[in-house]
C-alpha cells in the first residue's frame, strides 16, 4: 500500500500571526523585522503585499524599504508564533499522529492509516486548510504525495491557501518541470555546479546516470537522484507531543558591543536565568554546559564542559558559563553571548558527587523552584535579582531560543 503524505505549510506565518493581533496591518505592506537600532535590520517575515513590492526574507530593512516606502515594520514576537504553532498541530493529530516538524511553520503528517476514517489525502488536506482558517484565522498550504519531497514541492506550488496533489500520474508533467533548486537541499552552490553540467530541472536530475550525480555531488548526488525520481520513502517519524528535548538553550544578540567581565556576567545570569526555568519546567536536570560567544568582528567560539552533579538551578549554570568564557584568550569587544544545557536526566534521579555539598544544591533548587511559582502566580518581573535590576539597555528583550529541540 502507497503512502500519503501531506506537507503543511501556514502561508506568510509569522506576518499572518502579526496581524491577528493588529488587523489594521491586514491591506498593508507589512514586514517583521528585527531591531534596527539594536542590530537585528533584516527582514524575518513578511506579508503577501510587501512579497509583492519585492520584499524578501532575509534581506536588510533599508533594502526593503528602498523597494517598499510605505512598508510597515513590526518587531518579532516568539511567544506568539511558538503558541499558533501548538495550536495548528493539535489540529493536525485529529488526522494522526505521525507529525514531523520542519520548523514552526510547516510539518510533514503521513496520512496512510487515516484515509478510511477521513477519506482521501486531498479530502483530509481540505479539510485541515478549511480548520486552520476557521479555528485559527490562518491560511495553510498543503501539498499531498506518495513521498515527503514531492509533498513538500505540491505545498510551494500555489500559494496561499491552496492544496496541490503530485502523484504517479501527474509528477514527470509538472515537477520535472521545476528548477533544480526547487528541489530540497539544493542551494545555490550546488545549483551552480549541476549547471556546468547542463543539469537545469528536476527532470534533469531525474535522466541523469546516478553514478555521474555522485561524482559531481558525492552522496548528495545519489541522493538528489533519488528525490527526483520519486524513489525515497524516507518515513515520517512519528514524534509524541512531549518530544524529548536534547538541549535547551537561549542566545541574545547585544544591543551594544561589552568588553567588562561585569557585563558579561549581567547576561549571562539573565540567560541563565530563563534556561533553567525552562529545563525546571520540563522536569529535568543537565550535566553539560555550552557557552558560545560572538565577537564585533564575527569571530565565534563555543566551549562546553560536563558539571559534576546534574543540576536544575541557575547559580550551577551562571558560574559554569563564567568559568567557561575566562578560559578563552579575549581581544574583541563581545557582539553576541549564548548558553546551552544539555545531557539532561530526570529531575527525580539522584547523582551524588563527593565534590559538591548535595544538601546546599537541593536547597538552591527548592528555592528556584519557590521563585517558579511565584512568577507562573503573578509574572516573571514580579521577582528579579539585584545585580539584573536597570540593566534594560544591555540585556534587552531579545534572547531566542536556540536547538532545544531533536
Amino acid at each position: 500500500m502507497e503512502n500519503t503524505i501531506l506537507h503543511i505549510d501556514m502561508n506568510n506565518f509569522y506576518a499572518s500571526v502579526e496581524t491577528l493581533y493588529q488587523p489594521e496591518l491586514k491591506n498593508t505592506p507589512m514586514a517583521v523585522a528585527g531591531d534596527k537600532e539594536n542590530r537585528h535590520g533584516i527582514i524575518l517575515a513578511k506579508n503577501m503585499l510587501a512579497k509583492n513590492c519585492g520584499v524578501k526574507t532575509a534581506e536588510a530593512i533599508w533594502q526593503a524599504q528602498k523597494k517598499c516606502p510605505n512598508l510597515v515594520f513590526v518587531k518579532p514576537h516568539f511567544d506568539r508564533y511558538k503558541k499558533y504553532s501548538e495550536l495548528a498541530k493539535e489540529i493536525y493529530y485529529d488526522y494522526t499522529d505521525r507529525i514531523e516538524s520542519f520548523g514552526l511553520d510547516e510539518c510533514w503528517l503521513d496520512v496512510s492509516g487515516s484515509e478510511k476514517l477521513f477519506g482521501s489525502g486531498e479530502q483530509i488536506a481540505q479539510t485541515i486548510r478549511e480548520r486552520v482558517k476557521s479555528e485559527l484565522g490562518l491560511t495553510v498550504s498543503i501539498g499531498v504525495s506518495f513521498n515527503k519531497i514531492f509533498a513538500k514541492l505540491g505545498s510551494d506550488y500555489k500559494k496561499p491557501d491552496a492544496v496541490t496533489v503530485f502523484d504517479r500520474s501527474n509528477f514527470k508533467e509538472i515537477v520535472w518541470k521545476f528548477s533544480a533548486e526547487e528541489l530540497l537541499y539544493v542551494g545555490s552552490s550546488v545549483k551552480k555546479t549541476l549547471n556546468k553540467y547542463g543539469i537545469y530541472t528536476i527532470g534533469d536530475i531525474a535522466k541523469t546516470d546516478r553514478g555521474l550525480m555522485q561524482k559531481i555531488l558525492g552522496k548528495a548526488g545519489g541522493m538528489l537522484s533519488v528525490f527526483a525520481r520519486g524513489e525515497d520513502n524516507t518515513p515520517v517519524l512519528q514524534v509524541d507531543k512531549q518530544e524529548q528535548v536534547k538541549t535547551i538553550g537561549n542566545s541574545t544578540t547585544l544591543p551594544r558591543d561589552i568588553t567588562k567581565d561585569e557585563d558579561v556576567k549581567k547576561v549571562f545570569m539573565s540567560l541563565a536565568e530563563i534556561v533553567t526555568g525552562r529545563v525546571r519546567k520540563l522536569g529535568l536536570k543537565y550535566s553539560e554546559v555550552q557557552i558560545t560567544v560572538k565577537y564585533s568582528n564575527f569571530e565565534e567560539y563555543q566551549r562546553q564542559c560536563t558539571v559534576e552533579s546534574s543540576s536544575n538551578d541557575m547559580a550551577t549554570l551562571y558560574e559554569t558559563a563564567m568559568k567557561l568564557y575566562k578560559m578563552e584568550n579575549r581581544k574583541n569587544s563581545i557582539r553576541l553571548l549564548g548558553i546551552r544545557a544539555g545531557k539532561f536526566s530526570d529531575s527525580e534521579d539522584k547523582q551524588i558527587s563527593f565534590f559538591v555539598d548535595e544538601r546546599k544544591k537541593e536547597g538552591a533548587e527548592r528555592i528556584e523552584k519557590a521563585l517558579d511559582d511565584v512568577r507562573s502566580r503573578y509574572g516573571s518581573a514580579i521577582i528579579t535579582r539585584a545585580l539584573l535590576c536597570n540593566e534594560k539597555d544591555l540585556l534587552g528583550d531579545d534572547g531566542k531560543d536556540e536547538k532545544s529541540f531533536p
